[in-house]
């Protein structure tokens, strides 16, 4: 058999993973540093739980698990009607009871409002998983990926907003990389569609809209004449979409196109008050009209975060969600979060080069192999090496002193500790830097404070 992996997915060597961490160790800091507590929820959920949240372009992209016992001759006939349904995009229970997780804001949701009286409120939490989506794989868009979300669940104030604001300029600081934040309100979408026709039109041009950059202006057009919008309605999305220029030129023409509208009033209120919190920020806050953020539960400030210098899709995104809580019978908690798209973001820095250079760092020093006798020695030096927090390994086998050198190259390893025949005797022992060539011979018991300090 050939050996292979789901289309969608992938393998992470040292190399990568070491990386991997660097990114979430540093966002994790973040997070802890703005008082969020870890949260860890299942990979599966009940279906009921998932399906109906993410509008549904999401819905089709869960990935459904398989009852067990399907193939029980006496339930073959119901099974053969549930996978009809299954195919026909309804949900069947006979076929499938659970799905693995799409996102982590509806398992939260869910967490909350099982376990609401032992929350103490406002309730920060972050949460760094993987999560799968049914999705066709690109670069950038994966079918098992990570997420990395703070969640406040208990506050209605703006206050909340802008802290994610910091926690995003501050991590993309550390990150060293460059970004523009993109702002907008569900409200201004809301009175987009108050404006042609009424909210019930809302999910419509939402879903057309969201897909501006990927299919440009005419297609959504196209999409929402399909959705069976009037000219006239589809020419006034046409004027939003193209509004542009500064953040004060796009809210003064906003104003005019949405006249006195009350839903327009509080969203801009919301983007306004944002940008006057926004000015020591270290990353850029745009104001973007056209951001959707197709999710159907987002409610008002929404966020979505482009990497500036590299061609990718959004690399973070989140926003306010009013009514999430209330999907799950707890009513009257409004809740607020942001994502960051661990996935992408290693691929931005991987192709801007800002990976730090010790980030792989492996094993500091490997103890050569050269004998019984001498590997005994070696192998009690090591625990006092590593004893003193030095990374060190010893090679396993007795081998020539070239194969060993060569495994230390390819694995970066900065010194060599050599105990032979004539070191054993004395109680020395020799170190190589396998970088420099420099190299010197010492008492074994000087070891550990020479590795600790160089």
């Amino acid at each position: 058999m050939k050996p292979s992996i789901p289309q969608g997915t992938r393998d992470f060597n040292a190399a990568v993973v070491l990386k991997r961490q660097y990114i979430f160790q540093t966002i994790k800091s973040i997070f802890e540093l703005f008082g969020f507590q870890p949260l860890e929820t299942p990979s599966m959920e009940n279906i009921e739980t998932l399906m109906g949240k993410y509008g549904e372009e999401g819905d089709k992209l869960i990935f459904k698990i398989l009852n067990n016992g399907l193939d029980n001759p006496s339930k073959l006939e119901k099974t053969e009607a549930g996978f009809k349904n299954v195919l026909q995009g309804k949900n069947d229970k006979s076929i499938t009871e659970r799905a693995l997780r799409y996102d982590l804001t509806i398992p939260f949701a869910r967490f909350v409002a099982m376990n609401q009286n032992d929350l103490v409120f406002p309730y920060r939490r972050y949460q760094i998983q993987p999560v799968w989506r049914a999705d066709r794989p690109q670069r950038g868009r994966y079918r098992e990926f990570y997420q990395c979300d703070a969640d406040i669940v208990g506050s209605n104030s703006l206050l909340n907003e802008t802290e994610l604001l910091q926690i995003y300029s501050q991590a993309f600081s550390k990150l060293k990389v460059d970004v523009e934040i993109h702002i907008n309100s569900r409200k201004m979408l809301s009175a987009l569609a108050e404006i042609c026709g009424g909210l019930d039109r809302l999910t419509s041009i939402t879903i057309a809209i969201d897909k501006l950059d990927k299919i440009g202006l005419d297609k959504v057009k196209e999409e929402l004449a399909q959705r069976d919008l009037e000219s006239n309605q589809i020419e006034i999305i046409e004027k939003y979409l193209q509004i542009s220029g500064s953040n004060t030129e796009k809210i003064a023409a906003i104003k005019s196109l949405m006249g006195d509208n009350a839903s327009a009033k509080v969203g801009l209120e919301e983007i306004e008050f944002l940008l006057s919190h926004a000015g020591a920020l270290q990353q850029e806050v745009v104001v973007d009209f056209t951001l959707a953020r197709g999710l159907d539960y987002y409610t008002g400030i929404i966020f979505e975060v482009k990497a500036k210098n590299v061609q990718m899709g959004s690399i973070g995104g989140g926003g306010r969600y009013d009514n999430l809580t209330g999907l799950f019978g707890v009513n009257g908690l409004s809740g607020v979060g942001v994502s960051f798209g661990i996935d992408r973001i290693y691929d931005v820095m991987d192709e801007l080069q800002v990976f730090p250079d010790n980030v792989q760092a492996g094993s500091k020093v490997l103890f050569f192999n050269l004998g019984e006798k001498e590997s005994e020695t070696s192998f009690q030096l090591l625990q006092q090496v590593r004893n003193a927090g030095i990374k060190a390994e010893i090679y396993p086998d007795k081998s020539k002193l070239d194969k060993q050198f060569k495994y230390a190259d390819k694995k970066n390893i900065m010194y060599a500790v050599i105990i032979g025949s004539q070191e054993l005797e004395e109680k020395k022992c020799t170190i190589k830097n396998i970088q420099s060539g420099e190299q010197k011979i010492i008492d074994q018991d000087a070891l550990v404070a020479y590795l600790s300090e160089n």
